[in-house]
């Protein structure tokens, strides 16, 4: 066997010669349109045809002198060798001959991708492999090219469908490719921003993508993006730049730019802002927004010359409008109250809310207090002006106190603490109206502490007195009870009135302590002047919201009775309007505890309160006391008769018994007593006294 002819010496087959069976195998494989190799168990070519020598660039007999492995890059020949014993070993596996796709190596060192199909056969009495070896390059690019149409078809529906604007731009800054939700958020047509500049929908002043060294970096920022009609929308946009192969950016093919709206966002911020500066109810400026402005009109203030003023204004009794007719109605007076005080105002003056009821102005380009007078009156009677709120009628009037600088304070703090302090004693006055600081208000406000501090000490000394007050029958003129009330001489021998103490120990807390004395002292008082004067009399005692509010109030209640053997049904309580304002259903809840006792509750000055009448329906009530000022003027003035009458009668109808204090005259008394007062108090009795003087007069 020669080279040339490897099987020129036959091929051993049944009914065949074997050089007319080479020859047919020869002709065969010279026929088929494939490259055609035959090779032995090691490996060895035996037989090729020409299509084999076009396809790997060997000649005939170069490729006769190849083992097979030689025709297969370096990298499969390992596998290829077992995968070829193996199939010597197993000739009978016929799906050794399936399609398979590799490379083959041709004599030039390039690859070739190829797909085989082995076939076993016998030759001479020897195995061999019958190898179909196809070119599939072309397969191979139609194949890459249906792909990438694929791909781009992909990437198109993908582009098409994502929410996010995708705009592509040549190096110069031209618009190449824009995808659907880019056209939607600019209002254009998707064909009219081809070919534009990318600057034409950059709202002005925004600056183009930062030129960058790596390929693979991304600019983020937030900028405005301009509509075709002309408006703009803010979108948080991330540029980079594209690269042919990715090596650098003197390969830079464009620029990719990807942008979404971020108008909510930008929304939600905006509003976030304007809450942490403004009064969420109202919506009026709030407390710190009042002091960025006042830093400002200060400073503005230190350079012109010309002041700034500021008013702090309080409304009166609003508490009650709450307590009374709900909170809802006391927002809708909130609001109301501030659009009618911003209209109040001129335009270049602040409004703003502190919190609860407490508004503050700020007026600019004040020259003195004479300059602005006449605006605070307007204000304050734009404010009395009644309201509706939810179908209620209110008439709410405010107090005002006001400061201004530079006399008055140059800094936003100072300002609004003498403007307070102001305010309070507007409150105190008379109400609906307004005081200037002045600095005597301090010095009266560093008395209140000092008596402040004095009561202490006065309480723990035992320095405070009781006093009582006869209450009598009117149907009989019997004295049937006493009203105890705190007195206090100082060790110097200075008498302090109790409208002048009791409101500081309501302040600063020492009520409580007070309190708890007075009802004590009170209840063993009274069983002694009960047990001397032979007469069962009934004890009134005032109770503070204060004290109401005392988680520990009614064991105090309990105690006094206890220590003192006072009969509960003796002792009645009197509170006023003040202790409903916190927690009325709490204040039922202490209320029904007293009366289960045995105590009695009695309304104290009634009819000087926003809601009295809504409290009697409300609350259960054994007594009412009308206040003095009615009593005084009730024959003078028809319509303080008319109330005094009213409530007279309304009681009764009620169940309740009334008491009248500040009865002075006989003709009060006899008035009174006319219109069915069942109990009167005052000075046409006697005076508030002590123990042994009320004894003394009630034996004589």
């Amino acid at each position: 066997m020669t080279p040339t002819d490897p099987l020129s010496s036959g091929v051993e087959s049944v009914g065949v010669e074997p050089d007319s069976e080479t020859a047919i195998l020869r002709q065969i494989i010279e026929a088929t349109p494939s490259a055609m190799v035959m090779v032995d168990v090691v490996g060895q070519l035996r037989l090729v045809n020409h299509q084999a020598e076009v396809l790997f660039g060997y000649s005939h007999d170069e490729l006769l002198a190849m083992n097979v492995e030689l025709l297969i890059p370096e990298r499969f020949r390992p596998s290829h060798e077992d995968s070829r014993a193996g199939f010597f070993e197993q000739p009978d596996r016929r799906e050794m001959g399936s399609g398979r796709e590799l490379f083959g190596r041709r004599k030039d060192g390039t690859e070739v991708p190829i797909e085989i199909g082995l076939n076993p056969i016998r030759v001479m009495g020897e195995q061999h492999v019958l190898a179909s070896v196809i070119d599939i390059s072309e397969r191979l690019e139609l194949q890459a090219i249906e792909s990438a149409k694929s791909a781009d078809q992909l990437r198109g529906a993908i582009l098409a469908s994502l929410p996010f604007s995708i705009i592509a731009s040549a190096p110069d800054g031209t618009i190449v490719s824009a995808n659907p939700a880019a056209a939607r958020l600019l209002g254009f047509d998707p064909d009219e921003l081809v070919g534009a500049p990318i600057s034409a929908i950059r709202e002005s002043g925004a600056r183009g993508p930062m030129v960058t060294t790596r390929p693979d970096a991304v600019q983020e920022r937030e900028i405005d993006y301009r509509r075709k009609d002309g408006t703009t929308v803010p979108v948080h946009e991330a540029t980079t730049l594209m690269t042919g192969d990715g090596s650098g950016v003197s390969d830079v093919s464009g620029i990719l730019s990807v942008a979404y709206d971020i108008t909510q966002r930008r929304e939600a911020e905006e509003l976030i802002r304007h809450l942490a500066h403004h009064d969420f109810l109202t919506d009026l400026p709030n407390r710190t927004k009042l002091f960025e402005r006042l830093d400002v009109d200060l400073r503005a203030s230190a350079e012109s010359g010309i002041g700034v003023a500021v008013a702090l204004i309080d409304l009166d009794h609003f508490k009650r409008v709450n307590d009374s007719l709900g909170h809802h109605v006391g927002d809708d007076l909130l609001l109301k109250m501030s659009a009618r005080l911003s209209n109040a105002v001129r335009e270049d003056d602040l409004v703003a809310r502190l919190g609860g009821d407490e508004f503050v102005v700020v007026f600019t380009g004040v020259h003195d207090q004479e300059h602005l007078q006449d605006r605070l009156v307007a204000v304050l009677a734009a404010l009395r002006e009644p309201l509706v709120c939810f179908s209620s009628e209110i008439i709410v009037t405010a107090s005002m106190g006001l400061a201004m600088s530079p006399q008055d304070g140059q800094d936003a703090t100072t300002l609004l603490k003498h403007a307070d302090t102001a305010m309070y004693h507007a409150k105190s006055a008379a109400r609906n109206t307004y005081r200037w600081f002045e600095e005597s208000m301090l010095d009266e406000t560093n008395d209140k502490l000092k008596i402040g501090a004095a009561l202490r000490r006065a309480i723990e000394r035992q320095e405070l007195s009781v006093s009582y007050q006869p209450q009598i029958s009117m149907r009989d003129g019997t004295m049937i009870g006493v009203e105890a009330l705190a007195r206090w001489v100082t060790p110097e021998g200075q008498f302090i009135p109790p409208d002048r103490f009791i409101p500081i120990a309501e302040d600063n807390g020492s009520i409580i302590q007070l309190g708890e004395w007075v009802l004590r002292r009170a209840c063993k008082d009274a069983v002694r002047m009960s047990a001397d004067t032979g007469l069962p009399l009934r004890l009134a005692v005032n109770v503070s919201p204060r004290q109401f509010q005392d988680p520990g109030w009614l064991d105090v209640l309990r105690r006094a009775l206890d220590e003192s053997g006072l009969p509960a049904e003796r002792l009645e309580l009197e509170i006023t309007e003040g202790i409903f304002m916190e927690d009325p259903g709490e204040v039922v809840d202490i209320m029904s505890t007293v009366r289960a006792l045995g105590v009695a509750i009695v309304m104290d000055d009634f009819g000087t309160g926003f809601s009295s009448l809504a409290y009697l329906t409300r609350f259960t009530i054994d007594k009412i006391k009308i206040d003095r000022s009615f009593v005084s003027n009730i024959a003078a003035r028809g319509a303080d008769a008319a109330i005094v009458n009213t409530v007279i009668v309304m009681a009764h109808a009620l169940g309740m018994s009334v008491v009248a204090e500040g009865v002075e005259t006989q003709d009060q008394e006899l008035y009174l007593r006319g219109r069915g007062c069942d109990v009167g108090q005052g000075f046409r009795y006697s005076k508030a006294v002590p123990p042994s003087e009320l004894v003394a007069h009630a034996v004589n």
